[in-house]
């Protein structure tokens, strides 16, 4: 029976996504607000992060854009005083949250229930040692760790257990701070790290090699449990389960041992007295059957949300129920309809989850994948086998690979060693040495992969080899068909019986084969995940698509009706839960209007992937092939391609060739407006200004060029090695080193240069046209000079300091872009303006990174506007325009630098942010404090350390200085600029650079910052010249290392330190969004 006095609730969401806290948090928090508006309960929802589905109208009853810090919360209560709270739906952000409002008394002052499980059932799962002696009380052994309070007795503890040893921090999320140590020496170096994020430091024993092993598990009230799913990780013990490649269900595990560890489980969580969902992580010895329990989270987890959608028992949705006092049996599944809650799925395919990383994306990172997690996403496969689940998994990623085989080969100079150390391609080199005649026992010797997994990928192998010896016309109908069941696709089998070198096209290539099969009859069947393994008749439209089957498990109507939207994909660095967000508000108006709506998405982490998001998902692949295949079943009235980002963008054409209906904007404009050079001819003829470039393709061409316009240049490859895209060069020297690093100039792959233009504003404009005529916009306006990528500036709306003339001249050219591409649907144009000149830089004939944001600052729907005027419906012109707003949004970027170890955390051109928030606030002030919170900055207490680039950047920094002084800070300043500061009477000290001698009793800013003397760093880098990069490197890693706040722009440092200077944490306004007229 549910609590009957609790009217009101209170949820803490997770914030901007971050590596370790992503997307699943969205989701999470969704279906948990899903469940609570279905019992009729009020919801108030906290969460600075503007660009989720949960943040959308009616999700929540009242939704406050705030930092997720005590203070804010308890200011929230106190004006709401919601009945009860939910803690286990945000992440270790709202965890930690709740269990500091419960110590300090607040919960209790305000009469605030916890609902679900108890906060000291919490305390017990995430303190170490309440821990240990909790599952010591029943018997269940646990790793043998040391809770440690400061270095020397983290030294002591490991000498005890004996080398190797791990470190990691209590309280941290997604291992932060954690590591292995082989010796003394990387001891002192972990340890250090992992004390400034936490002041209780573990230290335990290795076992490196076990198996890991995960079961989700969920308890009511009642004490009835049920587990949910197990998995195990492909990849031995030693590596972030947030890193590994997961199978599910687990597939090594003999009868016996899955029962024995599902027993524990339920023994685990009823001991610790959880109500609602968590999740239980093994260390499995499979020789001698022992095993270590190596933690519990008493909170909806990365892998809960991977569960959900591996099994379809919406986990998040049963543990809000549970919450609220309901008992397992009392509810129903919601996936199926028929049964109740109170039944453990089985499931007749297996699912398998691979992380994506985009380490290339920063300079100098790790690439060796440990305890800590560096991923910033990830795919989930389902197959009706392992070969076809790992192989699909591998395209979905989307680096750029086939499947397992027919890659592009991997440059290795010792297989062995690239075999032994994890890294993000491992699995690739895996490929390589099978192929070479590596066996599985010496592959699974190197790895410690185990031999299951090893015989499966080995099988792949096999089937490639036999392809190989045929061509296409001695290729047979037997071996074509078991290709494509065990997950190879029309391309991989063209490549291997060499018709690629034949025809010289990919795509001409694939289509043949594709074809022939058709020829042959082999065409893939849908399959429905049917939770209950056909115990009870599942009514699910929860769907993928294989070749193992003989019939569909649906029937098609054919009736035209159904519209397919195509969803974003991994979460990666530059296309995130933004695109999720668009995709979902299209399938929202879809349905409104009456149409049948299809989703094809593969990311367990979303939104768009729940059940009950549209009429039909298909979780599976955003390849042509596939895309291709699931229309001709649907014969669909038309597709949707410019709510998902890049991936179904760079679809249209060839989906065009093919005659497929697409919805909105034209395949041929979006590709006039995506190739550069017709694109930049449209804005000449039109009299458009835009900044000069030229593609060249020899470095005499780019000499000459570079002679007649100057330094800086921005350059981009078309063609690239290393994964960096573009640049900015300001010297001979960076051109040259960047030049070799990046790209072969040659004839086919030219080099596009352009004039960079410095201290220029950067505006973008969203907008949604009809007919090549504009409905509706925003133009917004970035803090940071341009050089910053759109995607890491820090964003206000409406913009706050642009001439009346710019914003005029935008809408102007606006008008004639949308007019000239034809476009129906949504589009973003950016920028650049100085003093009244307006350059534009690129156009997207699709739905940008902005889209959530400025519609919910501007309170109109930019995507559901759009989807009717694709859909052919009448709309009308908003009333209201971005003037008329009486308050002010500020968009800012999370970065997670402190996962990627010894990259440079400094913004450029290509994006390194991983997430977002947006906050509301009656001035600029306001709103930026609110938001540089939420990304984790902090008001320094006393010192400050500036080192300020350039002559032109310490001017500009100069009136932050002053105020910083007269509001009784203290300043350090290194070399340059502390001279700079003294002739302008600015009082400071000075501190030495790590390559300075020490001289008279100045202070090393390394040492400082070693000892907490700082609170805050502006380090703005003068240039990219060697020395600057290593001291400033140097200076700029150790901040990010021992957790001190860092800003790498002048312009961003002066508008945070005015904004802090001059509003008090005390005055800053607590309202919710709707409050904001």
């Amino acid at each position: 029976m549910k609590d009957q006095n609790i009217k009101k609730v209170l949820l803490l969401g997770s914030g901007a996504l971050k590596i370790g806290e992503a997307g699943e948090f969205d989701y999470s928090g969704s279906q948990a607000l899903k469940a609570l508006r279905e019992e009729g309960i009020k919801t108030v929802l906290i969460n600075p992060n503007i660009a989720t589905v949960q943040t959308s109208e009616g999700v929540a009853d009242q939704i406050y854009f705030l930092p997720v810090q005590p203070y804010f919360v308890e200011r929230v209560i106190e004006k709401e005083r919601p009945d009860g709270i939910l803690l286990s739906f945000g992440g270790q952000t709202a965890l930690n949250c709740g269990v500091e409002l419960y110590k300090s008394g607040v919960l209790e002052k305000y009469n605030v229930k916890v609902l679900g499980t108890p906060v000291q059932a919490i305390m017990d799962t995430e303190d170490r040692e309440l821990f240990v002696e909790k599952l010591d009380e029943i018997n269940v052994k646990t790793i043998k760790s040391e809770a440690c309070e400061d270095i020397e007795s983290a030294r002591k503890a490991a000498a005890e257990l004996g080398y190797p040893v791990i470190i990691r921090a209590a309280y941290a999320l997604g291992g932060l701070g954690s590591g292995f140590a082989d010796n003394e020496e990387e001891l002192n170096k972990l340890a250090e790290k992992a004390f400034s994020f936490s002041p209780q430091v573990l230290v335990e024993k290795s076992l490196k090699g076990w198996k890991e092993i995960e079961y989700e598990v969920v308890r009511d009230r009642y004490d009835n449990c049920i587990t949910v799913c197990n998995m195990e990780n492909f990849d031995p013990l030693g590596i972030h389960t947030g890193e590994s490649i997961v199978i599910a269900p687990s597939q090594t595990l003999t009868n016996s041992e899955y029962h024995k560890l599902r027993a524990l489980s339920i023994k685990i969580i009823r001991h610790i007295g959880i109500v609602g969902e968590c999740n239980v992580q093994y260390a499995f010895d499979p020789k001698s059957e022992d095993y270590r329990v190596i933690e519990v989270n008493a909170r909806l987890s990365r892998s809960s949300a991977l569960a959900s959608k591996a099994t379809g028992y919406p986990l998040a949705f049963v543990a809000a129920k549970l919450g609220m006092g309901y008992g397992l049996f009392e509810l129903k599944n919601s996936v199926t309809k028929t049964t109740s809650a109170f039944f453990e799925p089985a499931l007749d395919y297996v699912v398998c989850k691979i992380p994506r990383w985009d380490l290339s994306k920063f300079r100098g990172v790790d690439k060796e994948l440990g305890s800590s997690m560096k991923s910033v996403g990830e795919v989930m496969a389902i197959g009706r086998n392992f070969e076809e689940a790992i192989q699909k998994g591998l395209r979905m990623i989307g680096q750029g690979m086939h499947g397992f085989v027919e890659n592009k080969e991997l440059e290795i100079d010792d297989i062995d060693a690239a075999l032994r150390e994890p890294t993000d391609k491992r699995v690739f080199v895996i490929s390589k040495a099978m192929h070479k005649g590596y066996t599985v026992d010496d592959i699974h010797e190197l790895t410690k992969i185990d031999k299951w997994f090893l015989e499966k990928l080995k099988h792949i192998i096999d089937i490639d080899e036999a392809m190989k010896r045929c061509n296409i016309n001695t290729l047979d109908k037997e071996l074509l068909r078991t290709a494509k069941v065990y997950g190879f696709t029309d391309f991989q089998i063209a490549r291997a019986v060499g018709l690629e070198q034949e025809l010289h096209s990919m795509a001409k290539a694939g289509l043949v084969v594709r074809n022939l099969r058709k020829n042959y009859g082999i065409v893939p069947v849908v399959k429905q995940i049917d939770t209950l393994a056909a115990e009870y008749p599942a009514q699910t439209n929860y769907l993928y698509v294989t070749y193992a089957g003989v019939k569909s498990d649906i029937t098609f109507e054919n009736d035209h009706r159904s519209i397919i939207v195509l969803g974003s994909g991994a979460y990666r660095i530059g296309s995130s839960v933004e695109f999720d967000w668009c995709g979902v508000q299209a399938l929202n108006t879809i349905r409104k209007e009456g149409w049948r709506s299809v989703m094809i998405n593969y990311n367990p982490e979303t939104v768009s992937t729940d059940y009950d998001m549209c009429d039909r998902l298909y979780f599976d692949e955003l390849t042509f092939e596939r895309v291709l295949d699931i229309i001709d079943l649907e014969q669909p009235h038309g597709v949707i391609v410019s709510t998902g980002g890049q991936i179904p963008n760079n679809l249209a054409m060839r989906l065009d060739e093919q005659h497929v209906p697409i919805l909105g904007t034209k395949a041929q404009d979006i590709d006039n407006a995506e190739d550069r050079a017709k694109f930049s001819q449209m804005l000449t003829n039109n009299g458009i200004n835009q900044p000069e470039w030229s593609a060249l393709t020899s470095m005499e061409d780019i000499d000459r060029f570079i002679d007649r316009v100057g330094f800086p240049v921005l350059v981009r490859p078309s063609y690239v090695l290393s994964g960096a895209a573009m640049n900015v060069c300001s010297n001979e020297d960076e051109l040259k080193r960047f030049l070799q690093l990046a790209a072969n100039v040659s004839e086919d792959h030219p080099v596009v240069v352009s004039k960079f233009i410095e201290h220029a504003k950067e505006i973008e404009m969203d907008a949604v046209a009809k007919n090549g005529e504009v409905i509706a916009y925003a133009i917004s306006e970035h803090i940071e000079f341009a050089g910053v990528h759109s995607g890491d500036a820090t964003i206000q709306f409406p913009p706050q300091k642009l001439y009346v003339e710019t914003v005029r001249r935008v809408k102007r050219v606006g008008r004639q872009i949308a007019k000239e591409l034809h476009i129906n649907g949504p589009f973003n144009i950016q920028f650049m303006a100085r003093d009244n000149d307006i350059l534009v830089i690129e156009c997207n004939l699709r739905a940008s990174r902005s889209f959530p944001f400025v519609s919910k600052v501007l309170k109109i729907n930019l995507i559901e506007l759009a989807t009717r005027v694709m859909l052919g419906l009448p709309v009308e012109k908003p009333e209201k325009n971005l003037f008329d707003l009486d308050y002010v949004g500020i968009k800012a970027s999370q970065f997670s630098f402190n996962r990627l170890q010894k990259a440079d955390p400094v913004l450029g051109v290509d994006m390194s942010s991983t997430g977002e928030v947006g906050c509301l606030g009656d001035d600029t002030n306001t709103a930026l404090l609110k938001s540089m919170l939420s990304v984790g900055q902090r008001i320094p207490a006393k010192t400050i350390l500036l080192s300020t680039g350039s002559a032109k950047q310490k001017a500009d920094m100069l009136d932050a200085a002053r105020m910083l002084v007269s509001h009784g800070y203290k300043l350090y300043a290194t070399a340059g600029t502390s001279k700079y500061l003294t002739e302008n009477n600015i009082e400071n000290t000075r501190v030495l650079w790590p390559s300075e001698e020490a001289e008279g009793g100045a202070p090393k800013a390394l040492e400082m910052l070693h000892n907490h003397e700082i609170d805050m760093v502006v380090n703005i880098p003068k240039d990219l010249t060697v020395s600057e990069l290593s001291n400033g490197y140097k200076i700029r890693r150790a901040a990010i290392d021992l957790n001190v706040p860092l800003i790498t722009n002048p312009r961003l440092a002066s508008a945070f330190i005015t904004a802090f200077c001059t509003v008090k944490i005390e005055d800053i306004d607590i309202k919710s969004w709707e409050e904001y007229k």
